[in-house]
């Protein structure tokens, strides 16, 4: 898998993850701090959902201090579902029910064992097969293309 991650703060977390994902068989390319730019976090966030959204990469890892910012700034590319997940339960559930194709991470709250514990099953779970979960992730497509469902 063709995995983009940014950030716009470079940490041991980021270096932790990064190695995590390398030595689970994916491809990883970096974004902002991670590749020692000084882009601010909406535009990091930007850049790696437009990348997963037009198909370059298969999903996203983002970082920023909380969480927060870098996650609703990707949720405004069309075609994303970024999830703010702070334990493996929620990142697991992210990918099941809601077929989340960005990862979003706190830099200041995030553990290394739990950031390998979320990327594990991140990269484990496919979303659910159940027809009332795909006719939720339709609705969420549908409101992504015009606004309204």
């Amino acid at each position: 898998m063709k995995i983009a991650m940014g950030s716009d703060g470079k940490s041991h977390l980021t270096d932790v993850v990064e190695a995590e994902i390398k030595a689970a068989g994916h491809q990883v390319e970096l974004f902002g701090a991670l590749r020692g730019d000084s882009t601010p976090w909406p535009r990091v966030a930007y850049e790696v959902a437009q990348k997963v959204a037009s198909g370059a990469f298969d999903q996203a890892i983002l970082f920023c201090w909380t969480g927060t910012g870098i996650s609703i700034a990707a949720n405004k590319v069309r075609g994303i579902r970024a999830a703010l997940c702070h334990d493996a339960e929620t990142a697991k559930g992210a990918r099941i029910w809601n077929d989340a194709n960005v990862l979003a991470m706190s830099l200041r709250s995030t553990s290394e064992e739990v950031a390998k514990e979320m990327l594990k099953v991140w990269f484990s779970t496919p979303p659910s097969e159940k027809s009332d979960d795909k006719t939720c992730f339709a609705l969420i497509e549908k409101l992504d293309q015009d606004g309204k469902i």
